[in-house]
C-alpha cells in the first residue's frame, strides 16, 4: 500500500506582484507627501514668509503678469540675493513694490539705470503692455528667479499656509497612510488564513 500526497503549493501570480509593487509605491508617495507638507508648513511658520528648501525660497504666483512663461497659480524657485546691483537686462527678479513693500512682485528687467551712483531697474511683466510705473531700487530686490516653476501647485501651497490647510493636510496624509497599512495587514492575515485552511489532497492505494 502506498500513499501519494499531493501538496498544493501556491505561487504568487503576476497580479499579486503588481499589487505589491503598487502598494509600496502608494506608501512611499504618502510618506513623501506627509514629509513635504510638514517641512513646508514648519519652514513657512518659522520664517514668517515664503517656505525654503535647500537654500531656495518657494513662492506662489498670484497674477498672470509673467505668462505664458510663469502661469498664475504656479510655484517658482527663487535664489535670495545680498548684492542686487549686478543684474542685467533680461534677468527676472523678485522685489518689494516701491508703492507697498508688503507686495512682492516678480518681473523682468528692461533697463538698468544709475542715478547719483545708485543702481535701479526698469521692470515689466512679460504679459503686461507697459513697464512698471516706478523704477526699482536695488535695495528692494530680494531674490532672483532661477527658471524653475511647477504649474498649479501654488494653489495647494496657498491652502497649506492657511490654518485650516495646515491642520487638514497634516491629518489627511497620516490618516491615509494608517488606513493603507491597515488594508495591507488585513490582506496579509487573510492570505495566511487561506494557507492554513488549505488541506492537501491524499490518495490511498
Amino acid at each position: 500500500m502506498s500513499e501519494l500526497v499531493r501538496h498544493r503549493k501556491e505561487k504568487p501570480g503576476v497580479w499579486r506582484r503588481i499589487a505589491k509593487v503598487f502598494s509600496n509605491l502608494i506608501t512611499i508617495l504618502l510618506v513623501l507627501l506627509f514629509t513635504v507638507v510638514i517641512v513646508f508648513s514648519v519652514s513657512s511658520r518659522i520664517s514668517g514668509g515664503a517656505p525654503q528648501l535647500l537654500g531656495y525660497e518657494i513662492m506662489t504666483v498670484l497674477s498672470g503678469s509673467m505668462e505664458p512663461g510663469i502661469q498664475t497659480g504656479s510655484v517658482i524657485a527663487l535664489k535670495p540675493v545680498e548684492n542686487a546691483e549686478g543684474f542685467k537686462s533680461g534677468d527676472v527678479i523678485t522685489f518689494r513694490s516701491p508703492e507697498d513693500q508688503n507686495i512682492i512682485i516678480t518681473h523682468r528687467i528692461q533697463e538698468v539705470q544709475s542715478v547719483n551712483g545708485a543702481v535701479q531697474y526698469i521692470t515689466k511683466g512679460d504679459n503686461n503692455d507697459a513697464q512698471d510705473a516706478q523704477p526699482i531700487p536695488s535695495d528692494h530686490i530680494i531674490a532672483s528667479y532661477v527658471n524653475f516653476t511647477i504649474p498649479w501647485l501654488g494653489y495647494l501651497f496657498t491652502f497649506i499656509k492657511s490654518t485650516a490647510g495646515v491642520v487638514l493636510l497634516m491629518i489627511v496624509p497620516g490618516a491615509l497612510l494608517i488606513l493603507w497599512q491597515m488594508a495591507n495587514l488585513y490582506r496579509t492575515i487573510s492570505r495566511m488564513e487561506d494557507t492554513k485552511e488549505a488541506v492537501p489532497a491524499v490518495e490511498t492505494k
